[in-house]
């Protein structure tokens, strides 16, 4: 694509109306851009504003959408889904200016900067490498992918295309679990020993077609919901050293619940369970040397902390949401764009491949295998 935009000026070395002496010149400048820099030449025009696709219109999309109104530097431009009639409707309801029926459609669109894939877990790998192929950035909902394998793949394409890929793991931008990350390296806990979190619900609908129960859309408790447990484990602790674990595996074949112990080097443990079978508390606890952190319920948002040091008070510390929660990982989403960076550094693509990793080999251990895993 190629931009081209005419500057026309005069000056004169007499006085402004003298007629001795004028000359007129015209200077063109072509900004390329996609062919040769892939985005916008940014000596006359800096972009402010990302144009969001979604692809995938499920609950989770509706919580992105509500989420970008919150943001400074995104738009939803354009929504897809494979029934026309579904992403009309989406349109109209989010005031969204243009709709897709086919996944395919968004992708080639040339306004579109960002994807955000909201799809089930079985075509994350699939849409976010259609979408980098065409040279879209991607925010594309946790997990990235069904295993490591396809992780790895879309980690090559988005350095061989040089667009910005990251794993949707919205928990980690909000504000309060920025603060989280502050307590732990002060030292204010002393050496961290021990993680426990948890994360439960039983859904209405046991519907074996569903997301949370076909095999044949990856899914299962430790996919869904388990992953938010194991990446705070990995926050904490990085990746584990050794990995004991069970689970139940419903009518389906996917895990309806799981408890998943990691050991590492230091002597430190993470204790966690998801269920798809009973709510639980959904809290997690920090313990240190010197002193403990508590993310209340719904730790997976966290909104409030008590943080205990050893001979002092407890510190209750609350942080609520503006917005949903999901403006800040859009947000800082937007800001890397922005930046031309490829990479985030609070979510890095080594840390997803190394969380696929870890939950392929607790499958393993379970011999749990999705249909994804054998193509």
């Amino acid at each position: 694509m190629v931009r081209l935009i005419s500057f026309k000026f005069q000056f004169s070395i007499y006085p402004p109306h003298s007629p001795i002496f004028r000359v007129s010149s015209t200077f063109s400048f072509a900004l390329h851009s996609c062919l040769i820099f892939r985005q916008p030449f940014k000596m006359f025009f800096m972009q402010k504003q990302i144009r969001w696709g979604i692809l995938g219109l499920g609950r989770i999309a509706r919580s992105f959408a509500e989420g970008l109104k919150h943001t400074s530097n995104g738009t939803l431009h354009c929504v897809g889904s494979r029934d026309l009639n579904k992403a009309m409707t989406f349109a109209k309801e989010w005031k969204v200016a243009h709709s897709s029926g086919s996944y395919e459609e968004l992708a080639e669109r040339q306004d579109i900067d960002a994807v955000y894939v909201a799809t089930p877990h079985s075509e994350h790998a699939r849409l976010a490498t259609l979408c980098m192929n065409h040279g879209k950035a991607v925010l594309c909902e946790k997990p990235m992918a069904v295993n490591a394998l396809q992780v790895d793949s879309m980690i090559r394409c988005a350095k061989e295309n040089e667009v910005l890929l990251m794993e949707g793991m919205w928990t980690r931008f909000a504000p309060l679990m920025v603060e989280i990350r502050k307590i732990l390296r002060s030292g204010a806990l002393g050496e961290i020993k021990t993680l426990q979190a948890d994360f439960g619900f039983r859904p209405q609908s046991r519907d074996p077609n569903s997301r949370l129960f076909s095999k044949t859309l990856a899914g299962g408790s430790m996919l869904d919901i388990g992953v938010y447990p194991i990446s705070l484990s990995f926050m904490v602790f990085g990746k584990p050293s050794k990995i004991i674990t069970d689970c139940h595996l419903g009518e389906t074949g996917v895990d309806e619940q799981a408890a998943y112990v990691f050991k590492y080097p230091e002597n430190q443990m993470a204790v966690l369970h998801s269920s798809l079978q009973a709510e639980t508390a959904q809290e997690a606890f920090i313990s240190g040397t010197e002193g403990t952190l508590k993310i209340h319920k719904q730790c997976w948002r966290p909104q409030k902390i008590t943080v205990t040091k050893k001979g002092l008070e407890p510190e209750v510390i609350s942080m609520p949401f503006e917005g949903n929660g999901f403006n800040y990982e859009a947000e800082s989403f937007g800001k890397l764009f922005l930046a031309g960076e490829k990479e985030s550094p609070i979510m890095p693509l080594e840390e997803s491949l190394s969380i696929h990793q870890v939950m392929d080999e607790i499958r393993e251990k379970w011999g749990m295998v999705y249909p994804m895993d054998e193509e």
